[in-house]
């Protein structure tokens, strides 16, 4: 976490988080979601703009983390701005050296391997669960006929129980904790 984000933590505690203005798509790309995009629907039926800003990109990604209760959020100041999660909390990348690093730069280790009903490809990591980059599948494909890690089957309505996520931070059926005060249906 940026020094500066500390400091403005301590300075102003009590700054409410934000919810459903951020999305993480399947790709590692980060989503902008104003609140006309909001009224369109979830993050699934209408992602917002892309953001292409760098040093925003990079500010999001040195302050990306999860909470206890296994939302996503980047803080940003003394503000923590909950992501809304495509499919899973980090997108993976195979580099030159087939070493794996995730959407924000973080290098891991991997340890098993998943593929779900509709093809796409998942690692366990010290990090937890990443979706493997649609652009690194025939990486992936040549890791695992090399026995890089063991290969198990998995439903993508299993991932965010069995690896401790959610989509999105205000399901009330996940976190068991109801919609913020100011969500409106």
């Amino acid at each position: 976490m940026d020094e500066i984000v500390k400091l403005a933590i301590q300075k102003w505690p009590n700054v409410p988080a934000c919810y459903g203005w951020l999305g993480l798509d399947a790709r590692g790309d980060w989503y902008l979601r104003d609140d006309a995009v909001q009224r369109r629907g979830t993050f699934k039926q209408a992602k917002g703009d892309r953001l292409q800003h760098h040093k925003l990109i990079d500010f999001i990604k040195r302050n990306y983390q999860q909470d206890e209760l296994g939302g996503y959020y980047f803080q940003n100041g003394p503000q923590k701005v909950f992501v809304e999660l495509e499919l899973t909390p980090w997108i993976l990348r195979f580099d030159h050296a087939l070493n794996v690093t995730t959407h924000t730069d973080l290098p891991v280790v991997t340890t098993r391997a998943y593929t779900d009903e509709t093809g796409r490809a998942y690692l366990l990591s010290n990090l937890g669960l990443g979706l493997v980059h649609s652009m690194d599948m025939e990486h992936f494909a040549d890791e695992l006929e090399k026995q890089r890690w063991p290969l198990s089957e998995i439903s993508t309505a299993e991932l965010e129980q069995q690896f401790g996520y959610l989509r999105s931070p205000f399901d009330e059926k996940k976190a068991g904790l109801g919609r913020p005060a100011w969500w409106v249906s």
